[in-house]
């Protein structure tokens, strides 16, 4: 199961999406946003991000008007491992030597049927594994370290670091 979900900016091109994942028979859980009126993006992203870590969903898309705020939150859930694509060649990169487990699109830099193309290589593209399974790993222990850091330090330690 895909866990979807967009704002406002990516409602129409969601309803594209979703036909097309119909038409392919491919299960999802919409988590929102429902209408075209304005609403907070990182909400909608949470939610899919959680769905995909926790399990519930194997894989995210996510939709916004430029895909850069929906990829953003994503990244901040541990484990999520968003990319913004926006050409085909990215989208099967990211599968293929990132492992990436959330899809971002952006409604208005990318045309529908662009946007339909990507989500097909995204979903039909595997991991390669050997070399990038090591990088996909140093990731991971990059977001263990920044988080331990995170919860090791008082409020004031943790702003100070960030600078």
């Amino acid at each position: 199961m895909i866990a979807l979900a967009c704002d406002h900016g990516g409602f129409a091109h969601m309803r594209e999406l979703k036909l097309h994942l119909d038409g392919r028979g491919v299960a999802y859980k919409d988590f929102g946003t429902y209408t075209d009126d304005s609403c907070d993006y990182p909400e909608y992203a949470e939610k899919a991000a959680r769905a995909v870590v926790s399990g519930e969903c194997s894989a995210g898309i996510l939709i916004c008007g430029t895909g850069i705020g929906m990829s953003i939150a994503a990244n901040k859930i541990p484990g999520v491992r968003a990319a913004l694509c926006s050409d085909c060649f990215s989208a099967e990169m990211t599968r293929r030597h990132n492992d990436a487990n959330v899809l971002t699109l952006g409604a208005r830099v990318t045309g529908a049927g662009l946007m339909l193309r990507i989500v097909d290589i995204f979903l039909d593209t595997g991991f390669d594994g050997g070399r990038h399974a090591r990088r996909v790993g140093m990731i991971g222990e990059l977001e263990r370290s920044a988080n331990c850091q995170d919860m090791c330090q008082t409020p004031t330690e943790t702003a100070e670091r960030r600078g």
